[in-house]
């Protein structure tokens, strides 16, 4: 056990090295070229803690990453999105509108219609009338 832990703290000096090594190399190509330097890379801290005999924890499955937010809303000149669509068809009716009357307007799945009431919802755009039967938020 005590071999690999050298190994590991050998193995970690040895990268420690290499970047440093990059870092002065990016350095030196960026004053060649006048561009603004880029922000420094921290040096990996669990090849390390393993060298040391620290446990690590164990992976976790990454969780899927979420669309950004921009993309979600209209800019000038761009295309509405599904969201934008069922908003405003939901702010325009008076009395509220169904899940039914949405999906023959929009041409959707009952699904995707679903999943787009319970994101404006969340939001706080929306809120629910009866069952299945949306308004616009009063503020």
């Amino acid at each position: 056990m005590k071999d690999v832990q050298k190994e590991l703290l050998a193995i970690s000096t040895s990268l420690s090295s290499l970047v440093a090594k990059v870092e002065k190399m990016v350095e030196a190509i960026e004053s060649e070229s006048g561009a603004a330097p880029a922000a420094k890379a921290k040096p990996a801290k669990k090849a390390a803690a393993k060298a040391k005999g620290a446990k690590a924890a164990p992976k976790k499955k990454a969780a899927p990453k979420k669309a950004p937010a921009a993309a979600k809303t209209t800019t000038s000149g761009s295309q509405p999105t599904m969201l934008d669509n069922i908003y405003t068809m939901i702010s325009r009716s008076r009395n509220g509108i169904t899940v039914e009357r949405l999906k023959k307007r929009t041409g959707l799945e009952a699904r995707q219609v679903s999943n787009a009431l319970y994101k404006l919802t969340k939001k706080g755009k929306i809120e629910t009338l009866s069952r299945g039967v949306y308004v616009k938020k009063k503020k």
